[in-house]
């Protein structure tokens, strides 16, 4: 079985960090048919998600993403495609705050 395990620190804070997490369940729901079910906590929240073949979480908090999953056999063979993917989804949610920050101190 292969395991995928990314992480991203980050400097939201959890309401902001919340919802780049929801963002990134509805897009693992649409574009790759995972089943997401998002529980908030004080300190910090956990999307767990899975499908044929993929297992794992999402734990955001203030400060950190730390993404887990376990692959299975077949999906396994699909390892570096899989994370290249998963990266480039979460880089780019966790990018856009960043943008939107740029613009107003540029406007």
């Amino acid at each position: 079985m292969a395991e995928l395990h990314i992480l991203r620190d980050h400097a939201l804070g959890l309401a902001k960090a919340r919802k780049i997490a929801f963002k990134w369940a509805e897009q693992a729901e649409s574009e790759f048919g995972m089943d997401c079910v998002y529980e908030e906590g004080d300190e910090a929240d956990e999307v767990s998600f899975s499908r044929a073949g993929v297992k794992g979480t999402l734990l955001v908090s203030a400060t950190l993403f730390d993404l887990q999953a376990q692959l299975g056999f077949l999906v396994g063979a699909f390892k570096h495609t899989i994370e290249a993917e998963i990266v480039k989804n979460l880089d780019s949610l966790l990018a856009a705050p960043a943008k939107k920050r740029a613009h107003k101190k540029a406007v």
